[in-house]
């Protein structure tokens, strides 16, 4: 399980997160709803390592993470989508799934099978490079890669922006089918109330950088948490 309480976060002077707090469940998808410039991305980047918190603590699996930094973290089974994907574009399909052997032991640096059976375009792509790659097929790509870190925790920031509704349907089961393994707790950030409706088991609602609402989507008022992702 990760927890993380009374997260602190700066950049610079500017001080972007203020005692926020989420939390994710293997077996389950929480979703981290809020407005455009609210401190979504700056708590994933907290919590996998890429930016430093001031103070708060992040845990997984009991262990606190402190200041580990993002390849010590995936080492411990967390994995991390960026928002826009950061898919090398000279690099084959392959290379850029191979590249997530670099947290794995030498003796089980392979791209399982799953990473095929759940996006089979990758398969018949494995030549082409990154670069020419639809903003869906890089996507699929980026999760992809993300799954050959054989991860317990899958971070992703805003995994439907800029993709057509088709491969938005795909990855949404692909979603779904990996919190129902029961093996993996998944953490996404979303700005649309709709998809995380359809989708998540949790939700933590962000806005000025403070969670003002959290628990199970069942049990929050649609209108409350629409309150804080309108303009």
């Amino acid at each position: 399980m990760l927890e993380a309480t009374d997260i602190n976060l700066y950049y610079g002077a500017s001080h972007i997160l203020r005692g926020a707090h989420v939390s994710a469940t293997r077996g389950k998808i929480t979703c981290l709803l809020g407005r455009n410039g609210v401190g979504k991305t700056s708590m994933l980047r907290g919590l996998t390592g890429h930016a430093p918190i001031r103070s708060g603590s992040v845990t997984w699996d009991g262990e606190n993470l402190g200041r580990l930094p993002p390849f010590a973290r995936a080492r411990r089974g967390i994995a991390y989508v960026p928002q826009g994907r950061d898919v090398f574009p000279r690099l084959s399909v392959e290379e850029n799934l191979m590249t997530g052997f670099a947290c794995l032991p030498r003796s089980e640096a392979r791209i399982p099978d799953q990473v095929f059976e759940l996006f089979p375009v990758l398969s018949d792509m494995l030549a082409r490079r990154g670069g020419d790659l639809s903003g869906g097929q890089q996507q699929q790509l980026a999760i992809g890669r993300a799954l050959v870190t054989q991860p317990k925790l899958l971070v992703l920031d805003e995994p439907t922006e800029g993709i057509q509704p088709s491969i938005i349907k795909d990855i949404e089961a692909v979603i779904r089918l990996l919190a129902g393994s029961g093996d993996m707790a998944i953490l996404l950030v979303e700005q649309y109330y709709e998809f995380a409706r359809d989708l998540a088991d949790d939700v933590a609602v962000m806005d000025r950088g403070e969670i003002v609402l959290s628990g199970p989507i069942g049990d929050l008022r649609e209108s409350e948490i629409r309150r804080h992702l309108t303009v």
